[in-house]
Formats: structure tokens, C-alpha cells, sequence
């Protein structure tokens, strides 16, 4: 970590402690762009993003705009989702970029220089990855977000039903048998454990580099290990699967466990289809509903 750079951990913690742990997703369906009055182009998707940076601001601290709603737009798109990033950072909110990239080599290398990298056009606070090529083969990523005070949020068990054959597959990695999630979340958390320590020799109490876990699953059956990951420095979490995709508040901490006060919890279209007229009152509603739910289940 170069020095006079708080880490991504440390600011995602920070985030918790003052605004809470709901995310807002920015995902501008076609659906979505009629009911708001919106033109489905490039146009549309930035006038979309900027609305909902206007009303996350202050009411959550964490925004994750969906890539390939603006990608489907081509190059007008990525320049009007720069536009949103930018905006959101001058709002003061931390940004995952749900781009899911992954490759191997250079190519890596150059996904993690185009989210992570400061001062280029697409940077975000922390990126999600896709690890079908090996969790070794991200580490071009995982080493610059070190450096410059990034993250990352490798998926592992994801919310989609058709995961669950592929994710729960079995492999072999230091002489245990572990499925497919729970064998990219130990080599996430080792990778955590390994990473330089801070000034004076202080591990942070939150790693830099997360998974992404569905709220809609039972860990257990895809062999992760809550208890483990929780343990110093807790491994970050990005939960998708609420609202639309059916869970509810309620049941972060029967899901997560340990893992709990780490967890980044994503809602998308079930606050956007409040328009957006209403979006900051509901965006306000379900962030305190967040908060009564966790403060209701310690």
C-alpha cells in the first residue's frame, strides 16, 4: 500500500459506520428507461445514472452501476457512463463497477488499469471479477488495487439458479476437496491474509479483495465457509439477490452469519421502479429499513 492511501477496506468499513451497508444499483433496464421517460440510447442511461447519483447522495454511501447497460450503447455509452462515475465520486460515494471481467496476463493487467487505475476515464473504488481462468490469474488486479487503494469483488456464489451446478462442481486445492465457490473464496482470503501489512506492521481489520455471494443461497450447499472468511481481515462481500430476486433484509444475517458486518447489501430495481420522482424517498425507506433489520437481528 503506498503511503498516505486508506485502503479500500478501511473506507468501505467507514462507509458502514456512517451511512450503512445498503448499495444502490444503477441499472437501467429498457423497462425501466420507459416508465422513467427516458430514451432508450446513450443519452437515456447517463440522464438515468445521474439521477440516481443525485438521490443516493447522503441517504447511502455506495452506488453499483451495471456496465453493460451503458456498453449496449457502444462507445456514447462508456463516455455517458464515465460521466456517471465521475459524478458519483465528486458526491463523495464509493463505486463498485459491476463489470465482471477476468482474463489472464496483459489483459488483466489491463481490465484492472481501466476500472482501478486513478485518473482514467472508467475508475471506480472496486470492480467485480469473474475468476473462470483461475483466482491467480487476477492478481495483476488484485496487486494494483492493493497499490492504490482499490478493491475488488471476485464472484464465487452467485444469485442466478443456474450457478448452482457449475459453483458447487468439486476440486482439489491444498490436498482439500472444496467445491468451485468455496476453492475462489479461500484462495480470496488468502491472498487477504497475504497482502502487505500497514504502517507499523497493522493488518487491517477488512481485506481489500471481496466475493460476490447471493443472498438467494444457502452458502452451505456451495461449500463456503462463513466462519473462515470472517476471520481477520474479514473478507468483503458483495450480496446481490435482494428485493427482485426475492430476498429480504430479514435474512442477512441468518445468510451471512459471520459475515455480516462486511457485507455490501445490493438492491437495484426494487428501489428504481419507485421512479424517479420517488426514488429518494425510497432509497431513504430501504436504507432504514436496512438499518432496523440488522440493529433487530444482532
Amino acid at each position: 500500500m503506498t503511503d498516505g492511501i486508506i485502503p479500500f477496506g478501511e473506507r468501505l468499513a467507514g462507509v458502514f459506520e456512517t451511512l450503512g451497508q445498503l448499495c444502490v444499483g444503477i441499472d437501467p433496464h429498457d423497462y425501466l428507461l420507459d416508465a422513467w421517460g427516458l430514451p432508450r440510447s446513450a443519452s437515456g442511461v447517463r440522464e438515468f445514472g445521474l439521477r440516481v447519483v443525485d438521490a443516493a447522495a447522503g441517504r447511502v454511501g455506495i452506488l453499483k452501476p451495471q456496465v453493460a447497460f451503458f456498453e449496449l450503447y457502444g462507445s456514447a455509452g462508456f463516455s455517458a457512463l464515465e460521466d456517471v462515475l465521475a459524478a458519483a465520486r465528486a458526491a463523495g460515494l464509493l463505486v463498485i463497477a459491476d463489470a465482471k471481467r477476468g482474463d489472464i496476463g496483459t489483459s488483466a493487467a489491463a481490465y484492472g488499469r481501466a476500472w482501478l487505475e486513478p485518473g482514467s476515464p472508467l475508475e471506480a473504488d472496486a470492480v467485480t471479477l469473474t475468476a473462470y481462468a483461475g483466482v491467480g490469474s487476477l492478481l495483476p488486479v488484485f496487486e494494483l488495487a492493493e497499490r492504490a487503494g482499490k478493491g475488488a469483488f471476485v464472484l464465487s456464489a452467485t444469485s442466478n439458479p443456474e450457478s448452482f451446478a457449475l459453483q458447487t462442481a468439486r476440486a482439489s486445492w491444498g490436498g482439500e476437496d472444496l467445491s468451485l465457490s468455496g476453492l475462489v473464496a479461500g484462495e480470496v482470503s488468502t491472498f487477504n491474509r497475504s497482502a502487505t501489512p500497514g504502517p507499523g506492521g497493522v493488518r487491517a481489520a477488512v481485506g481489500n479483495i471481496g466475493l460476490v455471494l447471493g443472498a438467494t443461497k444457502n452458502l452451505t450447499d456451495y461449500g463456503i465457509d462463513r466462519d473462515a472468511l470472517a476471520a481477520a481481515p474479514a473478507t468483503p462481500v458483495l450480496a446481490p439477490g435482494f428485493g427482485f430476486q426475492g430476498a429480504t433484509f430479514a435474512e442477512v444475517r441468518p445468510v451471512f452469519g459471520a459475515l455480516t458486518p462486511t457485507t455490501v447489501v445490493a438492491i437495484s430495481r426494487s428501489v428504481l421502479a419507485a421512479g424517479a420522482s420517488g426514488l429518494a424517498a425510497s432509497i431513504q425507506s430501504q436504507a432504514a429499513e436496512l438499518h432496523d433489520a440488522l440493529a433487530g437481528s444482532r
